[in-house]
């Protein structure tokens, strides 16, 4: 035997050994959860006793309402880069994680492990990459793990365990499964042997409901059948140290964890220093040195047009410088300083497949966590928790013992005990009397008064006492009857019974922490499964629970028409580190009146629109009632539209009446503007003519005034003339 599977199968028998005790309990556990809740020694008690031994299921409803509650809705991720990356990266991979939900069908798989974590304190989810999924390209998927086909480390303590050296999945297949499980070994597993080891554990318990459960059936039917011959296949996970480089980039904050090819890829990749600008994008750097070489074109354009024009002198104004471009290789930036990489061992998960005695394969995956994701319930401090079944299983066999008591006292009551004296009565006729109603039998009374004997009647206090023990197994799993629809305690108002509803929720919502830690750790392995698997462009579609479809295109390549070649990547989801979270209480039920009568109200404030009230209601042609709103607005609009045009025209026409009385008015104001400007006119002509007349008669007047005063002056200048000659006359004298 190899090695390596002596060495898995020593670990397997170590585990097994340890966990022993709590596999018997945990079967148990659902078995009883089941209604397998008598052993075969009471159950012959009972019997022998004339009880019968009645099952009054109370754990089977508690159960299927706390998977009701924490699986009510899909959960909800919300992915975030850790450095300065591209944001709409982080929505494909956010996208990308409820594609892994949807294709792994998770809400099923989720009930199933909800379902395992109250009933045997240990739920589980694989994360696996489906190779032959989507004609080949490979898929990441998900599934649930019966908790009895797990063994881990005894001595982890970890809730997750992470602290574990190693996990295993055991469990027995037919060699026709094992060989569609993994169909490229087929030979190694059709010459495998070796089963047996991983069998159901037994508990005694009395079987009447025939539960049936994974290998209780230890034989093969066809014995003779080599494919249905059965195989202990022993999946193996194992902790290991590998040397990583991790590398940081100080001119863009990108950070990576490298095996040692990729790393010697990285070193020869080129980087371009434009500017002083560190760029690693091919396409980007292109598009940027052809930029600026127009720009410096253009610059030197100018400036030689400058200098013909005598503008510039160039000994004063040099000419612009070129742009600086360097191209170097990552390997260099290392050596700069520029780029820091360190060699450094990180953890890795091996692992192993087993069937029966031969090693099929063994493989590093490229994850630091392991991909069985635990969801413990009543965490010890062990690998081993309890369940809430376990808690009450108590209060279900007193409710039990309770109702058998009850029943064999009713039992008892209608079948009356009669003593009579010995001898006295043919019992064979007195029996067929005292079937008749009505009867009158005679009897002897020398020989003795028959006695009549009747059980004392129960009291209420045992019919209490159930009922209260039926609440407190309620009350355990975080139930209570109004969150089960009993309105016998509901309160009188609406929004009175939502209230204890929620404030009903709140025990459950600590068991939902647990689940949510385990989904946010489902996520954190998922995603470096898909940026493995998913390198090459793929289109995913979601289809949300309302039927709305969403569509994301990854590592979608964009290439050069003219020289053929790839000029980048968008949304490429295999480089980046990115946090996950999950958006706390999506997957718990929501009252549906009072969340769409807060989204009325949102909507009618104006916060959101009308799809997203919407969205919170059931109905299925959620599309076409958009539509036919959408056409029912634009046929308002347009009526809307006609109703504005046709008070807009009316207005017009208004304006028109008005125009045309104004214009009467002012046609009639003309005419006897015009009538005034006739008589002005004339009475201006008439004025003109007397005008002209009293002028031509002031110039006759002037003139003959003229005339006058010429010949006195005349007269006086005679005068002069002669007062002159005579004042000589008088001087000669």
């Amino acid at each position: 035997m190899n090695k390596i599977v002596e060495e898995i199968h020593n670990k397997f028998k170590d585990y097994q050994a340890y966990r022993n005790d709590w596999a018997i309990a945990a079967q148990e556990d659902k078995e009883f959860r089941l209604g397998i809740q008598w052993t075969e020694k009471q159950v012959a008690a009972l019997n022998a006793r004339g009880q019968a031994p009645i099952v009054i299921n109370r754990v089977h409803p508690a159960v299927e309402t706390l998977k009701a509650l924490l699986t009510a809705n899909r959960p909800e991720f919300r992915v975030s880069p850790r450095e300065d990356s591209d944001n709409q990266v982080a929505q494909a991979i956010n996208g990308i994680v409820q594609y892994i939900w949807q294709e792994s069908e998770g809400d099923m798989e989720m009930r199933t492990v909800v379902d395992d974590y109250a009933t045997m304190g240990l739920g589980a989810l694989f994360a696996y990459q489906d190779g032959m999924a989507d004609m080949g390209k490979g898929e990441v998927k998900f599934r649930s793990i019966d908790p009895l086909d797990i063994y881990i480390d005894p001595n982890t303590r970890h809730p997750f365990g992470d602290d574990a050296e190693r996990m295993m999945i055991v469990r027995q297949y037919t060699k026709d499964q094992a060989m569609k499980i993994a169909p490229n070994f087929k030979k190694k597993i059709f010459a495998a042997s070796g089963w047996g080891d991983a069998s159901r554990p037994d508990t005694g318990s009395s079987n009447d409901s025939v539960a049936f459960f994974p290998e209780t059936d230890m034989v093969s039917t066809f014995a003779d059948d080599k494919g249905t011959e059965k195989v202990d296949g022993y999946h193996d996970f194992k902790k290991v140290i590998k040397n990583r480089f991790r590398i940081y980039q100080t001119y863009n904050g990108f950070e990576d964890l490298l095996e040692e090819a990729d790393f010697r890829e990285y070193l020869q990749s080129p980087v371009w220093i434009i500017m002083g600008q560190y760029i690693d994008d091919e396409y980007k750097a292109q598009q940027l040195m052809q930029q600026i070489t127009q720009q410096y074109q253009q610059q030197m354009a100018q400036y030689e047009q400058a200098l013909q024009q005598g503008q510039i002198d160039p000994q004063t104004n040099p000419p612009p410088q070129p742009p600086q471009v360097e191209q170097l290789t990552k390997a260099e930036l290392i050596e700069r300083d520029v780029i820091d990489a360190i060699e450094t061992p990180v953890w890795r998960i091996q692992e192993t497949f087993v069937m029966g005695d031969t090693m099929l394969y063994q493989r590093i995956l490229d994850i630091d966590k392991y991909p069985i994701i635990l969801f413990m319930n009543i965490h010890t401090g062990t690998p081993y928790p309890l369940s809430d079944v376990r808690m009450v299983k108590d209060k279900q066999r007193f409710v039990n013992k309770m109702r058998s008591l009850i029943v064999a006292h009713a039992s008892t009551a209608t079948n009356l005990k009669v003593m009579i004296p010995r001898g006295s009565q043919d019992l064979d006729e007195l029996e067929k009397k005292w079937a008749l109603p009505g009867a009158f039998i005679e009897f002897e009374a020398d020989e003795g008064m028959p006695i009549i004997a009747q059980p004392a009647p129960i009291p209420n206090e045992l019919y209490k006492a159930e009922q209260d023990a039926k609440a407190d197994i309620d009350h355990e799993f975080g139930l209570y009857e109004l969150m089960m629809g009993n309105s016998s305690g509901a309160p009188s108002t609406y929004k009175a019974t939502i209230s204890i509803d929620e404030f009903g929720q709140r025990r459950v919502k600590s068991k939902l922490m647990d689940i949510e830690a385990g989904l946010k750790r489902l996520a954190q392995v998922v995603i470096p499964f898909a940026q493995q698997l998913y390198t090459i462009e793929k289109v995913i579609r979601l289809v949300q629970p309302n039927g709305v479809t969403s569509e994301y295109a990854i590592n979608k390549r964009l290439y050069d028409q003219y020289e053929g070649q790839t000029l980048k990547k968008v949304n490429n989801i295999t480089t980046g580190l990115y946090d996950v979270v999950l958006v706390s209480g999506s997957t718990l039920p929501s009252n549906r009146y009072a969340q769409l009568e807060m989204y009325m109200d949102a909507y009618e404030k104006g916060v959101i629109d009308r799809q997203e009230v919407l969205k919170k209601t059931e109905v299925f042609d959620m599309e076409g009632v958009l539509q036919r709103t959408d056409d029912m607005q634009k046929l308002q609009g347009q009526v809307q539209q006609q109703d504005e045009e046709i008070k807009k025209l009316r207005g017009d026409l208004q304006t028109r009446e008005r125009e045309v009385y104004h214009s009467m008015q002012r046609l009639e104001v003309e005419k006897f503007k015009n009538e005034l400007n006739n008589i002005s006119t004339s009475a201006k002509a008439a004025e003109e003519v007397y005008s002209t007349r009293l002028q031509d008669s002031t110039k006759e007047i002037n003139k003959n005034v003229s005339e006058t005063e010429s010949e006195k002056k005349k007269v006086q200048a005679e005068a002069k003339k002669v007062k002159k000659e005579a004042s000589k006359v008088k001087i000669k004298k």
